[in-house]
């Protein structure tokens, strides 16, 4: 595992974050009724998002983000339950705070964010999906301009974490599949720690314009070992929910599988799997919940932005290790933390 010296970024992007997980609170008291519904008696999930009329996915994102801000918790039982602290955003509480945060629920983040919860997303997917295809119609991405102001724009946060990414992954003589590989810098750094090996990186055309033009930057760096790394990337146009992937012996998914529902993520374990050769390896790099489904709160927050802006939401290690394994692979149980909340996890074949 790296010790790496480097500043952890994670304060910047928990504050820009939190701004969603304020939007759910707000939800949760003043429109969804949250605190009501279980004044009485604790509840099961399933039942409290049944009354609520949440399906799967926004349930998912607002308790664990409830239970993150420990406003409430799972009993013995397994219901969901209040907390003492949440007791306070409750009426028959005195003194209670339903007064002070009913100040902002008329706040048009927080209104949209109801209406999101309630219909599982924006009710104009048009509008409302910024950054991923939808149904049956072009991807967002094959924009060129909107390809290259969301590529350049997570750029920043890719060359931070790949080098240490890079440096977690395993070392080989072999061929690194990078799926949705964007800026393409998780594949230029682990080709400069590993000279003899070869990647591909699929991703839509307009991004990988752009993900060229960085690899001639990085190629020109005057880091050791940049300046052969153009010979041996190759970029490949696709579609991963549909094209034939090519074999590779490591696959890499990073801040991918986040972006979409549950069913999509079993297709794409499945679609990975079958891309790696036998004693192949997929790795995943992410932010996780917990396992409990109670946190961490950078997370929920992250979730609650996820869910805002795409198909998805934060999942927890044991649910990609379960897809993992259904897709025929052997999840390992090491998890290696990274930077700004994210971390990897890995699959062998």
């Amino acid at each position: 595992m790296l010790n790496n010296p480097q500043l952890d970024l994670a304060p910047i992007t928990r504050h820009l974050r939190a701004m969603y997980g304020s939007r759910l609170l707000i939800a949760a008291v003043h429109h969804l009724h949250v605190f009501d519904h279980l004044s009485d008696e604790p509840l099961p999930l399933a039942e409290i998002s049944h009354r609520l009329g949440l399906s799967e996915r926004p349930a998912m994102v607002l308790f664990p983000a409830l239970c993150a801000m420990e406003l409430l918790a799972y009993d013995k039982a397994g219901r969901l339950s209040i907390t003492a602290l949440g007791r306070y955003l409750t009426q028959s509480q005195t003194p209670n705070l339903t007064g002070y945060t009913g100040l902002e629920k008329d706040d048009a983040g927080a209104v949209e964010m109801v209406a999101r919860l309630r219909n599982d997303g924006p009710l104009d997917t048009l509008e409302g999906i910024s950054f991923v295809k939808e149904g049956e119609g072009p991807s967002p991405m094959d924009d060129p301009e909107l390809a290259r102001k969301f590529t350049l724009g997570l750029a920043g946060r890719a060359r931070h974490l790949s080098p240490i990414v890079a440096t977690n992954l395993t070392r080989r003589e072999g061929h690194l599949l990078d799926v949705a590989g964007g800026t393409g810098f998780y594949t230029y750094e682990w080709l400069l720690a590993n000279p003899k090996s070869t990647a591909t990186i699929l991703d839509r055309p307009a991004v990988l314009a752009v993900a060229a033009e960085i690899l001639t930057e990085f190629s020109q760096s005057g880091r050791p070992g940049a300046d052969d790394i153009q010979g041996r990337v190759h970029f490949q146009p696709g579609d991963m929910l549909t094209d034939a992937l090519p074999q590779t012996d490591i696959l890499l998914a990073a801040s991918l599988f986040h972006d979409w529902p549950t069913s999509t993520c079993q297709l794409l374990a499945h679609r990975f799997a079958s891309a790696l050769r036998a004693g192949g390896e997929l790795w995943v790099h992410d932010a996780f919940l917990n396992d409990t489904l109670d946190g961490p709160l950078p997370v929920t927050d992250y979730s609650a932005q996820l869910f805002w802006g795409t198909k998805g939401r934060c999942y927890s290690r044991a649910e990609y290790r379960g897809w993992l394994a259904e897709a025929g692979l052997k999840p390992t149980a090491e998890n290696i933390p990274t930077q700004m909340d994210y971390g990897l996890i890995w699959a062998k074949k």
